[in-house]
């Protein structure tokens, strides 16, 4: 199985953006077999840690990634260190340092200028979603938004999603267009499609459509390549890396 899908965009010059899936490599006993990437999951740390430096290892990485902690808020960090600070995204223009995001239904969402000058990761599951994180994100970046392209990776598909009325209600008080994302299941229920609200909220500010990608692969559903947190509960963590060669 591979270890991790390359972003299906047109990558910008230097520019490389991926998410890694749960098996290929690692050493995580089960349910975090075996690619758990997580130190908050309930996992051995000494076993997250080796995952984490294969990691390193497999894709030749320029730095070690730098993580982040992450508290489903809005909070933004501009040119990240190793001291895993609490936010949800992370900026950088500086060639070699890797962003790092951690999933399990999320949605990973990576920029990129289009001359591959500048570059951001965000962690938005709909908490996150709902109040603004990809806005947040764009606001922190330096390019503006009509010059940055966006890719979104591995989450909880539109099919597979079941949230209650007070999560519909949260997006649709923001734009009543996101009714347009929820289909309902049963009394208080709705099928989410947070792939359609990330793009829309993403054109709405200011990025043109064209140069969204992704969005589409449903980690519920796929539990070969993917960590479900919503699946199984007790889970590991994909990563969505993105960096500028040196």
């Amino acid at each position: 199985m591979k270890v991790w899908i390359d972003a299906d965009w047109p990558a910008p010059p230097g520019v490389r953006a991926l998410t890694t899936t749960r098996y290929g490599l690692g050493v995580s006993a089960a349910p975090f077999d075996t690619f758990n990437l997580g130190l908050r999951s309930g996992d051995e740390i000494e076993a997250a840690l080796e995952n984490r430096r294969q990691l390193e290892v497999a894709l030749g990485l320029p730095s070690a990634p730098r993580w982040l902690k992450q508290v489903h808020g809005v909070d933004v960090v501009i040119e990240p260190d190793f001291d895993e600070p609490e936010a949800d995204a992370a900026v950088t223009s500086e060639t070699g340092k890797v962003l790092a995001i951690l999933t399990a239904d999320c949605l990973p969402v990576v920029f990129a200028a289009r001359d591959g000058s500048e570059i951001a990761a965000a962690h938005a599951g709909w908490p996150g979603l709902s109040t603004g994180m990809l806005e947040a994100t764009l606001a922190a970046m330096r390019a503006p938004a009509a010059q940055l392209q966006a890719w979104i990776g591995p989450a909880a598909g539109p099919q597979r999603y079941e949230i209650g009325d007070e999560v519909r209600e949260r997006f649709m008080a923001h734009d009543k267009r996101a009714a347009m994302a929820f289909v309902a299941t049963r009394p208080g229920h709705w099928w989410v499609d947070m792939f359609a609200i990330a793009r829309m909220r993403m054109a709405d500010a200011g990025i043109d459509p064209q140069h969204i990608h992704g969005g589409g692969v449903c980690t519920i559903s796929d539990s070969l390549r993917f960590f479900s947190h919503r699946r199984d509960q007790r889970t590991g963590r994909m990563a969505t890396l993105v960096w500028m060669s040196p």
